[in-house]
């Protein structure tokens, strides 16, 4: 069956996983601990942050838990706010947190739109800062729909998400192909039926997406050349 349909995720695929998220771990690390460097120490390596490199670390619940599961952890070090008050507030300061595009998303999906498919994103992000980080580079009405893990319809590696959306643009589960660069991305999209496609611009390697991928593509501006080949 021919591709129709491409659900990307956000960080680390359409963005650059490290030069936003790792920033922003960096601001929210300060903003708790403050001076306190001990409890910083703590917190990081909770988080899964390496302060040392400023960077995430593979593994973290940064990169591919929701905001509710980093506010989980989080409420173990601020035991005066609950879990919901660090999950909105987690939410607000992510709204504006600097985003470095892997490639031109204006080209990337002119290319794809060419070939008549329909473009989603789903993000285990929430949802109104996932929106305010596309409007942020003018990509938001590049995307048919934009779906969050706080949508209604469950988060990766569930399929229900990917899913929801094949339904939304009226495209068969198995026309869709999910693109991501983790393995919940892609475990997702074997669940939902689709194919799935892995990219590394975000903190996982080859070894470990290409089992569960039918490609392993250096970054989503090969796309186009690799649906183009498919659907010949």
């Amino acid at each position: 069956m021919n591709i129709r349909g491409v659900i990307f995720d956000k960080d680390g695929t359409l963005f650059d996983f490290q030069s936003t998220w790792g920033i922003w771990t960096a601001q929210i690390l300060v903003r708790i601990a403050g001076s306190d460097g001990a409890l910083l120490g703590q917190l990081a390596r909770a988080l899964g942050y390496d302060t040392e490199a400023r960077r995430v670390q593979p593994g973290s619940v940064i990169v591919a838990g929701t905001p509710m599961e980093i506010a989980a952890v989080i409420h173990g070090y601020m035991p005066a706010m609950s879990q919901t008050q660090i999950f909105d507030w987690l939410n607000k300061e992510a709204e504006t947190a600097p985003q470095v595009l892997v490639t031109d998303l204006h080209r990337l999906t002119g290319e794809l739109r060419c070939i008549d498919l329909g473009l989603c994103v789903m993000t285990n992000d929430a949802e109104i800062p996932a929106r305010a980080h596309l409007a942020s580079v003018q990509a938001l009405d590049l995307f048919d729909f934009v779906i969050g893990s706080d949508s209604g319809f469950g988060a990766k590696p569930q399929a229900a998400p990917l899913l929801a959306l094949a339904d939304k643009m009226d495209i068969p589960a198995a026309a869709c192909v999910m693109v991501g660069d983790s393995a919940h991305d892609l475990r997702a999209g074997r669940a939902a039926g689709m194919r799935a496609v892995a990219v590394l611009t975000g903190l996982a390697e080859t070894a470990e997406l290409a089992p569960l991928a039918d490609a392993v593509l250096p970054d989503v501006s090969h796309l186009p050349s690799w649906i183009s080949a498919q659907n010949r």
